[in-house]
């Protein structure tokens, strides 16, 4: 057992043996982004207007772009109040250049005093979303904050923008103390405060690949104690002649300790099944159903399958229900919450896409509630 630690372990510390391109296809969001990093096709810039300073011309340029950028991708925040805050001199903005172009970035704040920075604005260019970028620039700006010794962002999300931050290490439990940002921060109307707290032994630009190398070694080390287990049961040979076979008739079940079901929890299930499909049919009805209806097809979005691993649709949700496949109510969410997840994280925050997977999860959660279903 310490021999294979030590192989799938070493892994690790060796940089030429950690999994990276050219293999993005099962990779995490991020990572096309960040080798579009390392081979100088995109890099990150700080920069700030300054009224003691001069500004270099080019930084002028990029803080113009940027003002652009989050015209466009923040439609219902004033233009004026944009402009404003991107060429005040206490605002930095973390920029992600392109063909010397600015293609998106963070606008936020520092206060150093009261040991948090205000992430005011945070947008990618419509045309250059889907790419990763959105996370990476998030992750060079916790790298860049645990430089400054500053370890928590605070930032106002509007009901489409909550999911976005939740996967970024958001929350809305506000661990600060209120007095260290109460009248340092503008309160938005209609927002939620949410607090992400930075751990300086992490190097953010890393953290996926990491993850990711620790998944591979966990199932390595699975593969491994697989291949040396003491019993071997013969392969099931009665799907060749077309038949079924019982799952307590399958060998090695039984001594795994399972057993079949109750009458009176088969009767439950027929009963949840029904709920589940009464459910299901008002999920389909739904205004915001419509990017749902069916599995999404390659040629809508050619990359769809190479970010999302396990893909599901109110379509296929409605074939399982047929063949009575959810038993327990925990599998029917799952399979509802992993379609609205996967939709989540393909698209950015500010899609129509995302949006109508915020409605549709609140109304899912609404009628399940309602049914005495709900089991988050």
């Amino acid at each position: 057992s310490s021999g294979i630690n030590a192989e799938y372990g070493g892994t690790i510390l060796e940089p030429s043996r950690q999994v990276g391109p050219p293999g993005l296809q099962n990779s995490a969001r991020d990572e096309g982004a960040r080798h579009e990093e390392e081979q100088g096709i995109i890099r990150v810039e700080v920069i700030q207007n300054s009224l003691h300073t001069e500004v270099p011309k080019q930084h002028l340029l990029w803080l113009v772009g940027m003002q652009n950028v989050y015209v466009l991708q923040l439609p219902r925040m004033p233009k004026e109040y944009i402009a404003r805050l991107v060429f005040d001199s206490k605002h930095k903005v973390l920029c992600l250049i392109k063909n010397n172009a600015v293609i998106g970035g963070i606008c936020f704040r520092q206060f150093p005093s009261q040991g948090f920075t205000e992430i005011v604005f945070h947008a990618v260019s419509s045309n250059e979303q889907v790419k990763g970028y959105g996370t990476h620039i998030m992750n060079h700006l916790k790298d860049y904050h645990i430089q400054c010794g500053i370890t928590n962002f605070l930032t106002f999300a509007d009901e489409f923008a909550i999911g976005y931050f939740k996967k970024q290490g958001f929350t809305k439990n506000i661990t600060l103390e209120s007095h260290k940002y109460h009248g340092y921060i503008k309160d938005y109307e209609g927002a939620t405060l949410m607090q992400c707290a930075l751990n300086p032994k992490i190097c953010y630009k890393e953290l996926s690949r990491v993850i990711k190398r620790q998944k591979e070694i966990v199932q390595g080390l699975v593969e491994w104690r697989q291949s040396k287990t003491s019993k071997v049961y013969p392969g099931i040979t009665s799907f060749k002649k077309g038949g079924r076979i019982a799952i307590e008739d399958i060998p090695g079940v039984l001594e795994t300790g399972w057993t079949p079901r109750t009458e009176r929890e088969e009767e439950n299930s027929s009963i949840n099944n029904k709920y589940f499909t009464t459910i299901w049919a008002k999920l389909k009805a739904h205004s915001s159903a419509w990017p749902f209806l069916e599995p999404v097809k390659p040629e809508i979005a050619p990359d769809y399958y190479q970010h999302i691993k396990y893909p599901c649709d109110l379509q296929t949700i409605g074939e399982k229900l047929g063949q009575g496949y959810y038993k327990t109510r925990k599998m029917f969410i799952a399979d509802v919450n992993r379609m609205i997840n996967n939709c989540k994280l393909y698209n950015d925050a500010t899609t129509e896409y995302y949006k109508c997977a915020s409605v549709l999860q609140k109304f899912f959660i609404h009628e399940m509630k309602e049914a005495n279903l709900y089991d988050p």
